[in-house]
């Protein structure tokens, strides 16, 4: 995988065309429906416009990638299961074991699983993909999670392989995760974030039990006074830097690959949006090309959610990962989109329109 500088990620990313957004809110309300009748449908469809323009047309394609990735904070006792069961589940994912593999299956999703940072070897397994920068990260309490050069890298990660899915012919894409430990990283960096409280931005993530979940807290509160000081700011590539994942590295760098080529990047929880709002810090028009999938349960979420201005498609209480949220939801996007694209007008049904 070639070298890709920082500063590629985001020269290039310009807003959705308000142009294609105008233009598709037009012709909806030429479509033989009540104006505004289906409701969330229209929003998503005058998205997809936005984003896709001239190439509206084309039929959707749906890939999802799951980044892997091991933490080092989870030497906290931060979560109900041990590291070794990321690796575990990365080969339940090869193996078609997992929720993401039925999901994917069921609605006709290319799945693909990256090894960015799992702590083990796998050798070689041809379904996996290994782009590994270092066996996890180091513990974000005792220092910053990554050094400079391994962000870069993780980054480099996902924006070769978002521009891959593109010229692979994907249209729609997916992020999701596993890694044991994510969701501490992930509050610490809503916390850096948004401003909000440890308390707030932390959820149960794995199903830990109070004593457990008070000292996730603790930590998430004591990782974020280490490295936010006034003097590094709220850079987002610092924040991800001292209190991310190469697997939320990844995924930013995959969310600013879907935007510079005007791709649809659906979010799936909690770990996806943080990834998500780093990616938005790093390059603000990249939000206009995100779709939420879902509202998870952990928390947290919400304040991500809030915080980039996105109005999820599902609340089904999921709080999985791997991204099932948003593959879940692809379906629904595609409803918008067929709905935009073959229903009927009153013109050419020959249908009345409202007269008042």
């Amino acid at each position: 995988m070639s070298q890709v500088r920082i500063e590629e990620f985001t020269w290039n990313i310009e807003p959705a065309s308000e142009e294609w957004r105008r233009r598709a809110r037009l012709h909806l309300d030429t479509l033989t429906k009540p104006l505004g009748s289906l409701g969330r449908l229209e929003d998503i469809a005058v998205q997809v416009a936005a984003i896709r323009g001239e190439k509206l047309n084309d039929k959707p394609n749906k890939a999802v990638f799951v980044f892997a990735a091991d933490h080092g904070v989870t030497e906290e006792g931060v979560s109900a299961y041990p590291s070794e069961v990321t690796r575990q589940m990365v080969l339940n994912f090869l193996a078609e074991g997992a929720a993401i593999n039925v999901l994917a299956r069921l609605h006709s999703v290319a799945l693909h699983v990256v090894d960015v940072g799992v702590n083990t070897e796998f050798g070689p397994l041809p379904s996996l993909l290994s782009y590994k920068v270092r066996g996890g990260t180091r513990n974000m309490l005792r220092e910053a999670a990554m050094s400079h050069e391994e962000v870069e890298k993780a980054l480099a990660i996902g924006f070769t392989l978002g521009c891959d899915a593109a010229d692979a012919g994907n249209t729609i894409l997916a992020i999701g995760e596993m890694g044991i430990g994510n969701t501490t990283a992930a509050s610490a960096l809503t916390c850096a974030l948004t401003g909000a409280s440890a308390h707030l931005a932390t959820g149960r993530g794995t199903g830990i039990e109070p004593v457990a979940y008070a000292n996730k807290v603790r930590v998430v509160e004591a990782a974020v006074a280490k490295h936010c000081s006034p003097s590094n700011g709220l850079r987002p590539f610092e924040l991800l830097r001292c209190l991310g994942g190469l697997e939320i590295a990844a995924m930013a760098g995959m969310v600013l690959a879907g935007a510079s080529r005007r791709l649809v990047v659906v979010l799936d929880g909690f770990i996806s949006t943080a990834a998500g709002a780093i990616a938005v810090g790093m390059a603000p028009n990249a939000r206009d090309y995100l779709i939420a999938g879902h509202c998870s349960e952990e928390s947290g979420h919400k304040l991500l959610l809030e915080y980039l201005n996105l109005l999820p498609v599902l609340s089904l209480g999921m709080r999985l990962g791997e991204g099932t949220g948003a593959v879940l939801a692809m379906p629904v996007i595609e409803s918008a989109i067929a709905l935009y694209h073959q229903m009927a007008t009153f013109a050419s049904a020959g249908i009345s329109g409202a007269t008042a």
